[in-house]
């Protein structure tokens, strides 16, 4: 350390070393809640823009149901499952990430998907994007790489130079970079794009038995992208075009469906996977894990007033039912606390009091008072517990088993440790064994784009790095950015540190 820099402190003033890893049980253990820089980073992260999201600003949503086609009661017994033919009510909302309100729809970004499950054991949010990965894998991580993707602090415009400086500096992103930078990037409407939890969750059956799972919504219209070009050009035709085509679909009764699917993995295999699990950078492969049918979800009503659902409707990871758990994925772990944070911030504490985040069954508890409180307040019965003048009980049969852990030790563990640092597998087989020769071309391309935006004294460290990235997950993909970018890759790149 120089003498001149600045010492990392906390808000308080207090020097800390550990600005990127989470202290945790283990490598693949649960987060410990006494990582007070995680809490005050998230914190603080969750306050920065009033009063719109601080990611996810402008969303579309809906009304509709999800309708269960397969038995999976032998893995949950979450009760929304536990018939076929059941129905169960949602409201699903549907976003760009780091525009803000005005921005347009088309915009190259990714899209958020989450679903709000109205069960007679509670409400289930599934809170997750149209891509099964996401750029990092620590929650430490998130303020910061949700900084790059906003506004430069000096020009208030959007800098590709934070961008690609923060991607070539965590090559864990290099997965979802490489879809973000395809056509993918870019999808036609709301309508015609898949959902993933992206996160392992658990199902817990009536036996008491667990196993990690991955939740996939498949749409029924088929995939369907807008080119680079073409997305520009909507962009400035009709900004509110996603918006737009939801709506218009929904009222002439072409109602929107997806086919719900899911991912399962036992704890036997999950120790003889060749990545960790719990990784959110990583997928599961199908050819390994195949999809397993669940039901149909159909989107069939817009709300009567965008603000009250819409824009005040609040998802958070935390809020899972009975048959449904959490796991070890760190950055999981991070948006329990995170996310109801978040919206107490935004809408108060009492925003589940709100019709659309309003669980229209049984809620009982000791919560009182807050601002807007809007159900009565408990009226005159008890406030505290245990008391002897209500009849309120706890129902054992909800007790989940306790969770195996590989170790006891709590420690920063290194996100880009031997064991987790292959970011390059995945992004390559991507590359090769997913992408068509078309998608390939627009891959590149489009990175070209947006790469011949860094500026600045550091911009060749930056493509430097950013292109030993790419050759390391396929030297096609590589040569063909820095041909784009015309600089010369025998100059960037060892020969040893390069693999196919």
């Amino acid at each position: 350390m120089h003498e001149d820099a600045r010492k990392l402190t906390t808000a308080s003033g207090r020097p800390y070393i550990e600005n990127e890893n989470t202290l945790t049980i283990g490598p693949r253990g649960p987060v410990l809640l006494q990582d007070v820089v995680l809490h005050e980073k998230m914190a603080h992260f969750n306050r920065e823009r009033i009063p719109e999201r601080v990611v996810h600003a402008k969303g579309a949503g809906a009304y509709g149901t999800l309708t269960v086609t397969h038995d999976i009661t032998a893995y949950t017994r979450a009760k929304l499952f536990n018939e076929i033919g059941k129905q169960t009510r949602v409201f699903v909302r549907f976003s760009t990430v780091g525009g803000e309100k005005g921005s347009a729809d088309t915009e190259r970004d990714p899209r958020g998907f989450a679903v709000k499950f109205y069960t007679e054991d509670g409400n289930w949010d599934l809170v997750g994007n149209n891509t099964p990965v996401f750029f990092v894998k620590d929650p430490k991580k998130f303020g910061d790489f949700i900084h790059t993707q906003k506004r430069d602090p000096r020009t208030n415009c959007k800098s590709p130079t934070m961008m690609w400086d923060f991607w070539s500096l965590n090559p864990e992103s290099l997965h979802q970079v490489l879809i973000l930078m395809s056509d993918r990037g870019t999808p036609y409407s709301y309508r015609h794009m898949d959902g993933f939890g992206s996160h392992t969750f658990s199902l817990l059956n009536a036996r008491q038995e667990r196993v990690w799972v991955k939740f996939h919504f498949k749409t029924l219209q088929g995939i369907k992208n807008f080119t680079h070009a073409e997305a520009l050009a909507m962009r400035g035709t009709d900004p509110d075009w996603a918006q737009r085509d939801l709506v218009e679909a929904i009222d002439r009764g072409d109602y929107p469906r997806w086919a719900l699917q899911i991912q399962m993995m036992t704890d036997a295999q999950a120790q003889r996977f060749h990545w960790n699990p719990f990784d959110l950078t990583k997928i599961w492969p199908h050819g390994e894990f195949p999809l397993i049918d669940v039901g149909i979800m159909e989107l069939n009503e817009i709300p009567a007033n965008y603000f009250a659902d819409v824009e005040q409707a609040a998802f958070a990871p935390a809020h899972v039912v009975d048959g449904i758990g959490y796991s070890p994925d760190k950055m999981l772990q991070g948006r329990l606390l995170s996310y109801p944070d978040a919206h107490r911030y935004r809408l108060g504490v009492n925003y589940e009091q709100l019709p659309v985040n309003r669980c229209p069954f049984a809620v009982a508890n000791y919560q009182r008072d807050g601002f807007m409180r809007a159900d009565g307040n408990g009226g005159s019965h008890p406030n505290y517990w245990p008391n002897s003048f209500d009849n309120m009980a706890i129902d054992q049969r909800y007790k989940e088993p306790p969770l195996s852990l590989e170790a006891t030790v709590a420690d920063w563990y290194d996100r880009n440790a031997p064991g987790d640092d292959d970011h390059y597998t995945q992004p390559g087989n991507l590359f090769r064994h997913v992408l068509t020769e078309t998608e390939r071309q627009h891959l590149v391309h489009n990175i070209v784009a947006s790469m011949q935006g860094i500026a600045g004294p550091k911009r060749d460290t930056i493509l430097m790095r950013q292109l030993c990235h790419f050759c390391r997950a396929d030297i096609e993909l590589g040569m063909g950015v820095a041909t784009g970018l015309g600089m010369e890759i025998d100059n960037l790149l060892p020969t040893e540190t390069v693999s196919a």
